[in-house]
Formats: C-alpha cells, structure tokens, sequence
C-alpha cells in the first residue's frame, strides 16, 4: 500500500540544510505577497483614475477604497498565519457547508450585476460565494484525503482505489460546480474544476481514472459553452472580434490595442491613453491591458515573474508541510493562483474567450481581495510548522 508522497515534484533535499521553522513564519513568501500587492496598487492607482473620475466624480475613489481593503486584507493575513494548521483542518466541514449554503442564498437573494446574480449583499459590503467556493473545495478535498488516504491509494483493491481516490473526491468538487453553473459563471466552474482534478492528481490516485474524469470534464464544459446563448455568444465574439467591434468585442480590441501600444517599455506609467473610457473596467478585469501599455512588455514580464516567484515559494513551503491535509491545501491554493493569473492574461490577450476573472492583488476588488489576503495567510500559517531549508 502507497502513502501519498510527492517524491516527484521534490527537489534533492541533500541541496539543502532542513531545519524547523515553528513558530516562525516564511519571510520571503511574506515578501513576495508585500511586493505582489504594491505593484498592483501602484496600477489600481494609475489604471482607475480617469474612469473613476468619469463614473464617480472623484479620480482618487479606486485608491482610497483600494487601500481600505488592502489595510483590512493584511490585518485578516497576519491573523490567520498565526491560527494553526490544525484549527483549519477542525472546522474545513463547517466552512464548507457554510459555502454551500451561500450558493444556494445567491440563487435566491442575490442581486444582478453585469448580467449574472452572482453577489450577495450584506449592508454596505457585497460578497461573491463563488470566490469562497474556491477555497472551501480546496479545504475539504484536503481534508478529504488526509482521513481517506489508505484506501484512496490501495492499488491492491480497485474498487477502493476509485471509489475513495476518485469518485467521492469528485462529488466534493462537483457539488459546488453544480451551484456555480445555475450563476452562469463559466471561468469559475473551469477554475473550480481544474483546482480539483489537479489537487486529486496531486495526492498520488491512480492516474488513469482521474485522465478519465478529465476527459469527461472537458466534455462537458464544451457542451456548456456550444450549447447555452451566453457563452455561445461569447465564443463567437472571441473568434472574430472585429465584426462585434461596437458590442462584444469592443473591450477585447481596445485591450489587443493598449497592449501593443506599450511596446517593449511603455508609454509611461500614469500616460496610458486607452484607460480614458476606451478600455473597460481599467482597473479590474482588463488592468493588465492598462500595465501593458504603460509599462511594455518589461513590465508585464515583471508581474508575470514575480507571481511566478510567488507560486513558486508557495508550493516550496507546500512541499515540505508536516502533514497532508496541510500540504494539500497549501498546494490547492498556488495552483488556485497560478490558475487566475494564466486566465486574466489569456483573456486579455484574447488567447481564450472572454469570462470575468480578475487578476490576483492587481484587479481592484473588495471582499476577493480579502479573500486572496486570507489564503495567502493560511500558506504562512503552514510555513510555520514546515522544514524550510535555511
């Protein structure tokens, strides 16, 4: 019988001097989150001040918000690095249910924006369970196999090694997929799905079924894209943007033209032209468009660098956790990222076709950001009882 190891994403430990790191922090992964999140500030800043201005009437209403949320999301990210592991582990069940609850709420009292009934409001603040959904099927699939990991990866008996290492794991991730499809959210369903089968994969089950599972996914996200009018429409405007130029493909062209704007090194930060009204959602959805055309080609490798820097130390510190359910959950949240960043990008550069997804610590954002501050202080919180190399 197999234990779960991830022997073959290692690297050679004799590299390295172990020692224990409880109590104390990944400084440098804490370094990366500073950096990550000043540079998208820096963007919120630049990229939202004229639509600001035109919508709000106050060019700074993106930064003073920003920076509200940020000054909360550090405060949420230092305390839950000090919560341990085990606390998280405890209550992975009630957090779950209580996710599950929300999509159903949002069905029923959610409010319609940009088209989809995806927010819930709760006085002055707006949550999207959809964005909690993420973590809440990355905790319970953790949790999942750090109870189940014996029968998950007895290849001697293949009834247990598919019942207990794929089929019930993927009725955890289906559950909240299935909610998230009723809101007509098609990014979060392929980010929720490929977080699971990744996470499944990681934990060492049998390939073969999970290769399966995959194929049936891609099955049915194609299905869900050829055959409901919303995502219909958006794969055709994908296809031939400039025959939509004046609907769907507006914001996918003015994005194509900021970014070759930019050139190699930009036209100068705060100097981008297409952030007046032409591009929209500057600040969210499309503000890689807007460093793209400010800052070139230098500064989008940049960004691009340091998130990969960031995904990397994470899994570092994943790989190294004492225990499975830590390790997993460390793991699920890098790939949650990795996944994002991969998306935003592929979006504007209309690689894929256009779903609403924001970039990570640069889309200005209220309860995500909160959310990204959260998990990234659950990683810190697992450094601390990780063998961090000195």
């Amino acid at each position: 019988m197999k234990k779960l190891n991830f022997e073959f994403l290692k690297l050679p430990t004799k590299l390295f001097h172990i020692s224990s790191s409880k109590n104390r922090f990944d400084v440098t992964f804490a370094l990366s989150v500073i950096l990550v999140t000043l540079y998208g500030t820096l963007m919120v800043f630049s990229a939202g001040t004229a639509y600001a201005e035109t919508r709000y009437g106050d060019s700074m209403y993106f930064i003073k918000k920003q920076t509200v949320w940020l000054i909360l999301g550090f405060v949420v990210m230092y305390i839950t690095s000090r919560i341990n592991p085990a606390i998280y582990k405890k209550y992975t069940p009630h957090f779950y249910g209580a996710t599950l609850l929300l999509l159903v709420l949002v069905l029923v009292i959610g409010f319609v924006g940009n088209g989809a009934q995806r927010w819930i409001a709760i006085g002055p603040l707006t949550i999207q369970p959809s964005e909690i959904a993420k973590l809440s099927m990355i905790m319970m699939l953790a949790l999942y196999f750090s109870k189940y990991e014996e029968k998950a990866l007895d290849y001697n008996n293949r009834k247990n090694t598919f019942l207990f290492g794929t089929l019930y794991p993927c009725i955890i991730m289906l559950i909240p997929i299935i909610l998230v499809m009723l809101q007509k959210h098609l990014s979060c369903i392929i980010i929720l799905g490929s977080i699971g089968l990744m996470l499944i994969f990681l934990s060492g089950v049998n390939p073969k079924y999970i290769s399966a599972f995959c194929v049936l996914g891609i099955i049915a996200v194609t299905c869900l894209a050829l055959f409901t009018d919303y995502t219909k429409e958006r794969i055709t405007v994908w296809q031939n943007p400039e025959a939509y130029k004046l609907t769907g493909g507006w914001q996918t062209l003015q994005g194509l033209m900021a970014i070759g704007s930019g050139g190699l090194f930009g036209v100068g930060y705060g100097e981008s032209i297409l952030k007046h009204c032409y591009v929209s959602e500057p600040a969210n959805d499309m503000i890689f468009a807007i460093l793209c055309e400010e800052l070139g080609l230098f500064g989008a490798i940049i960004a691009m660098l340091l998130f990969a820097f960031l995904v990397w130390r994470g899994a570092k510190i994943a790989l190294r956790a004492p225990d499975v359910y830590s390790r997993l959950l460390s793991l699920g949240i890098c790939v949650k990222m990795a996944l994002q960043v991969l998306l935003n990008i592929s979006v504007v550069t209309n690689t894929v076709p256009n779903t609403g997804i924001s970039l990570p610590f640069f889309s200005y954002g209220g309860s995500s950001l909160v959310m990204l501050f959260f998990e990234m202080g659950i990683i810190l919180s697992v450094s601390r009882y990780s063998r961090i190399p000195k």
